[in-house]
């Protein structure tokens, strides 16, 4: 049975059957694996205090097959202390990794770029900048790259950004989010420091994400609702 040992966080885990968990993980080595790890009952088994979100892990997986079995775990350093709005953005993180990442797809600069995030948060630092730019790296790891030549090279006021096609002049009305031409050489050359600006990044990003996610609701947003 092969072995696997990387370094891993914890997205989401779920009931199984008696004394079973499937948890999804995040991993440096091998992407997002899905795995069974059975919880025991006695004081001596400690998996289940382990295994919990925004907490750096080793863990060791087994098995051939896509769905692996978790034979150990510990914790390699200390966990990431979110509180408020910052926990509200790591189950978003985490939310936005179960539902689009694909499974067994080695991401290593994305997991870097998830660890740089959880620590952003737990020192709480600006929301905006983080999200922002943990959904550009999950989008690209997608393979959704952005082409902003066009709001440099068409003297437009305004932009809608089309699936499939890029950012078109706003010549006519369309049902979708229109665009500053200034906003978006903004992100483009990450000068960030306007809020309008921000706003525009975040329309953006939804507005993308949402296409992925077949417009279906993230459980996570109505976090920040409430």
């Amino acid at each position: 049975m092969i072995e696997i040992e990387q370094s891993a966080f914890l997205l989401h885990s779920r009931p199984y059957r008696e004394n079973q968990q499937i948890v999804e993980f995040l991993t440096e080595n091998c992407g997002k694996i899905s795995a069974i790890v059975y919880i025991g009952k006695t004081l001596k088994s400690n998996k289940k205090g382990l295994l919990q979100p925004f907490s750096p892990l080793n863990i060791i997986l087994k098995g051939r097959g896509s769905l692996k079995l978790l034979s150990r775990v510990e914790a390699s350093e200390k966990s990431y202390k979110l509180t408020g709005n910052h926990l509200y953005s790591g189950f978003y993180l985490n939310e936005l990794l179960v539902r689009l990442l694909g499974e067994h797809i080695e991401c290593t600069e994305l997991f870097l770029q998830y660890k740089n995030s959880l620590l952003a948060l737990a020192e709480c630092q600006s929301l905006e900048l983080i999200l922002r730019q943990f959904e550009m790296a999950l989008l690209d790891e997608l393979g959704q790259c952005f082409d902003f030549s066009p709001v440099f090279e068409i003297n437009c006021s305004s932009f809608y950004y089309v699936q499939e096609q890029g950012f078109i002049p706003a010549l006519t009305k369309m049902k979708l989010p229109c665009y500053d031409r200034m906003h978006i050489q903004a992100i483009a050359q990450q000068q960030l420091t306007d809020k309008k600006v921000l706003h525009s990044y975040k329309v953006l990003m939804r507005q993308v994400i949402n296409h992925f996610l077949d417009g279906k609701p993230l459980n996570s947003r109505k976090l920040f609702i409430k």
